[in-house]
């Protein structure tokens, strides 16, 4: 016998009062819609007041000028800055207060990045959220193979998979290094994937300054020179050898993309307590320094490129010297950065993301991640790179993480689109239907919005614990498992011209036949 007192079950109740209209709800049984994403409808919050942010943009100036930032091997750059009047001391090049960031006035603060498909084009900066898959790990990993150095197959995948979802805007980068190809031609065979395998905007090669130039003379092939020299169609990540220092590797590239007009993203890599002071103000105060350089020179090699300010930080365990992500010291830092790119001027790509020290896609990654990303996002981030894979501190691209970490990006969208209030929103014409102790489930408003109410995740499990057990008693890395294998047997390739993957090929083929294979 129950008791009198007992907590009446939601549950049985819905079902009992739904029983008299299951069958007129079950005849509007249409599938799930997702609506597409308009831009973020909830203010991005600041964490620090005017005073705190001036502080921190003083001694950014501080650094610059009593310590000043080295570019090593890069006569042209020392050059650039000498003639705009800085003050250039061997290959290291200091400023006055307040310089740089005149420097940094000319870039545009809000610009597009031209897709292929042009329903693919994003705009970075104002209200718009640009995501992107991981970048840059050497080794993947799935519950069947394990984990296992990438390959070029594994990284048109992954291009693959983030042309097939809707909440990746951008095709990414090195999602994963394919390790099968040698080192000097492996950004050619990423360059084609990305160009016949996608038609959303995409990154090239930074790894040499001659693989800059590749990746755009193929860009181009595709979009045409004109193009090109009016839009961006594709980024460069120019990182920061961190603490201050530019090599010419990534200066040069840097250059590269900036003469032909295409968005550079500066990126200081900056871990607490390793490549600059442990606290969250200074690392905050470096990040801007060093990134403002490098978009002064962006600027002084062809005034309105287009940028992005960047940050890549974590914390380090100061025991044992291992990164953390997802830490609360290292969120505070992302949403100071994102404030510190908004006063700039520029679109900011936030150092979060879905990042994670674990070592599988447990508890932990989807914790660590989820704490990287809310502060990413709420604090007014305009384009999040490592959105979806990432694993085992960056070494890994997960394919279960990946699609799990799409159901969280969905949401997170769903989210900075807050809800409307206008007469349609409270459905009077529901209650009109309905009495007191009525549920909604088949009224006219209910049947009208329901495909697209609510974010539907496609990894979760909400069913009773006996659905999931006579199911397999599936967690959601093996839900995940099946989700990424249809997405791939799902996956159809769009319409390229005949002419044009003609034309990319043999650039490929000839480029590689005109030097000796590099694996290192």
């Amino acid at each position: 016998m129950g008791s009198l007192n007992a907590e009446p079950n939601p549950a049985r109740q819905l079902s009992h009062r739904a029983r008299s209209r299951r069958g007129r709800l079950s005849r509007h049984n249409a599938p799930h819609e997702a609506l597409p994403f308009r831009g973020r409808k909830i203010p991005a919050y600041g964490l620090l007041g005017d005073a705190a942010l001036t502080r921190i943009e003083e001694q950014a100036d501080w650094i610059l000028e009593q310590i000043g930032v080295e570019f090593r091997g890069d006569r042209t750059a020392l050059d650039l800055f000498s003639q705009a009047g800085a003050r250039i001391d061997g290959e290291r090049v200091r400023f006055e207060p307040g310089h740089v960031r005149e420097l940094c006035a000319s870039a545009p603060a809000e610009f597009q990045l031209k897709g292929r498909d042009s329903a693919h084009t994003v705009t970075l900066g104002g209200d718009n959220v640009v995501l992107m898959p991981g970048y840059g790990a050497p080794f993947v990993s799935d519950l069947e193979k394990g984990r296992r150095y990438a390959t070029l197959a594994d990284f048109r995948n992954f291009v693959k998979l983030a042309y097939s979802a809707p909440a990746m805007h951008h095709s990414g980068g090195t999602i994963v290094e394919p390790t099968d190809v040698p080192v000097n031609k492996r950004h050619l065979d990423m360059m084609l994937a990305h160009l016949t395998l996608s038609t959303k905007p995409f990154m090239g090669s930074v790894t040499a300054p001659e693989r800059a130039r590749d990746s755009i003379e193929m860009a181009r092939l595709v979009f045409g020179r004109g193009l090109m020299d009016r839009h961006a169609v594709m980024q460069a990540n120019i990182n920061v050898n961190s603490p201050l220092i530019y090599d010419d590797t990534m200066s040069g590239a840097l250059r590269v993309y900036a003469e032909a007009n295409q968005c550079v993203c500066v990126s200081p890599a900056i871990f607490a307590g390793a490549m600059g002071p442990l606290s969250p103000a200074a690392v905050a105060a470096q990040t801007l320094a060093e990134a403002m350089v490098g978009i002064a020179l962006t600027q002084l090699v062809r005034t309105g490129c287009p940028v992005v300010f960047g940050s890549f930080h974590s914390t380090v365990n100061l025991r044992t010297g291992a990164l953390t992500f997802g830490s609360p010291e290292a969120n505070l830092t992302t949403m100071a950065l994102t404030q510190l790119g908004r006063r700039l001027g520029v679109p900011v790509r936030s150092g979060g993301g879905q990042i994670t020290a674990s070592n599988a896609p447990d508890g932990q990654a989807m914790q660590d991640s989820a704490g990287a990303m809310w502060a990413t996002l709420l604090s007014g981030a305009h384009q999040v790179w490592h959105a979806a894979g990432w694993l085992e501190g960056g070494l890994v691209m997960s394919y279960e993480k990946f699609v799990m970490d799409l159901d969280h990006c969905g949401a997170m969208l769903k989210l900075l689109q807050g809800f409307g209030t206008e007469d349609e929103a409270f459905g009077r014409d529901a209650y009109l239907e309905t009495g007191p102790g009525e549920n909604f489930l088949s009224t006219s408003h209910t049947l009208r919005h329901y495909t697209s109410a609510n974010f539907e995740p496609q990894i979760s499990d909400a069913g009773p614990y006996e659905t999931w057990a006579e199911n397999g008693s599936l967690t959601s890395d093996q839900r995940a498992l099946a989700r990424w294998r249809q997405m791939l047997a799902d996956y159809q390739q769009p319409e390229i011209k005949p002419e044009i993957q003609a034309a990319l090929e043999d650039f490929v083929a000839e480029r590689k036949a005109s030097m000796p294979d590099e694996w290192h």
